[in-house]
């Protein structure tokens, strides 16, 4: 297992959501079938709002359409960004990976931070999660407004496109990127529903725990995660096709089924997801006849890019951004119950090789 990648080994505490290898992800216990019945949603029988699920995340309770709508004005309240952000982005090069401009964006936000101003004037430990509480919001609001910003600059001319203060916050992400039909608002609520959390263990997860664990701030923290996210290992493995396989699913992903639904309700006739069809037919039985792997089934990244080029988003070196701004939801809320629940500097013990050699010999 240590040689293996610590693969399922328990080490953390994470409590926003678990990733069961049959069932899949549950957000405080709720499956997403469960979560699209009990959120509210923009519309009745509409997809459910980031900002419900948000809500659930940091109180465990879900919460009503009043709570959501208040929740909603509050992020937009705190979506302004500095003009020396936009200076920093502007100062790399139009053709760096999105991602690259995504997590300088956030680095240069950090600035800001409420934590370290707090933690500098001697802030008591049983307080560390309040400006924890305030950074961690206000990385959550910014984040859309940064990463269209990027989109615009990469993909449009630079010509940007402001908030609108009548939006939630999936469906301002859409707009402030350009894409204003209502299938696509009801894509965007959906798609940063399902991406905002995936238990702990993952990369961009694990690595915001552990930078947040030596006291660093959200904005060093979720950062962290971002670099972790842009790995083809992990968030970056959107870009490409195949979306088979998990690292502890061992059925067809939930976020994979949802977002079947969605195709089968709003675009049945797209040749692309039809091809999609006909692959989660087909891929899994060749894949299982080769008798290595464990997971033949689709996971979230089969689907998703599907539905954005559906409507437009066409661009796959950006969807990993999608990815990180939806992921920022789960991060943080996790982040403020670390330090509200005064967890410590993570130090694993690491060994040798020869260590392990030696103690593979005693236990023979």
């Amino acid at each position: 297992m240590v040689i293996g990648g610590m693969r399922g080994m328990t080490g953390l505490l994470w409590e926003p959501s678990l990733l069961d290898p049959d069932e899949g992800i549950r957000f405080r216990g709720l499956s997403i079938p469960e979560c699209q019945k009990v959120l509210p949603a923009a519309k009745p029988g509409g997809e459910p709002l980031p900002e419900g699920l948000l809500w659930l995340l940091l109180t465990g309770k879900v919460p009503s359409k009043e709570q959501v709508d208040v929740l909603s004005k509050e992020l937009r309240s705190r979506a302004t960004v500095p003009e020396h952000v936009y200076k920093a982005i502007s100062a790399l090069p139009v053709t760096a990976h999105p991602m690259t401009q995504f997590a300088t964006g956030v680095m240069a936000l950090q600035v800001q931070s409420e934590f370290q101003k707090a933690y500098e004037k001697g802030i008591s430990k049983s307080k560390y999660w309040e400006p924890t509480y305030e950074d961690s919001l206000n990385l959550i609001a910014q984040v859309p407004v940064l990463a269209s910003y990027i989109y615009r600059r990469v993909y449009k001319d630079g010509q940007v496109i402001p908030m609108d203060d009548s939006l939630d916050y999936g469906a301002n992400f859409s707009h402030m990127l350009g894409f204003d039909s209502p299938k696509m608002l009801e894509l965007m609520r959906l798609y940063v529903t399902i991406h905002t959390d995936h238990e702990g263990g993952n990369v961009s997860a694990h690595t915001a725990h552990l930078v947040a664990s030596a006291l660093s701030d959200p904005y060093l923290s979720f950062a962290a995660a971002l670099n972790g996210l842009a790995g083809p290992l992990h968030g970056l493995a959107n870009q490409v096709v195949p979306g088979f396989g998990h690292g502890v699913l061992r059925k067809t992903d939930p976020r994979y089924m949802c977002q079947r639904e969605f195709a089968l309700k709003h675009l049945p006739d797209d040749p692309l997801f039809q091809l999609v069809s006909k692959l989660y037919q087909v891929v899994p039985p060749i894949l299982t006849e080769l008798g290595k792997v464990k997971n033949p089934w689709p996971n979230v990244d089969a689907h998703s890019g599907v539905l954005l080029n559906h409507f437009g988003l066409t661009e796959a070196r950006y969807f990993t951004v999608l990815f990180g701004v939806s992921r920022s939801i789960g991060i943080c809320s996790q982040l403020i119950w670390d330090r509200a629940l005064g967890l410590p500097l993570e130090r694993p013990k690491s060994v040798t090789m020869e260590s392990l050699e030696n103690y593979c010999k005693k236990a023979a």
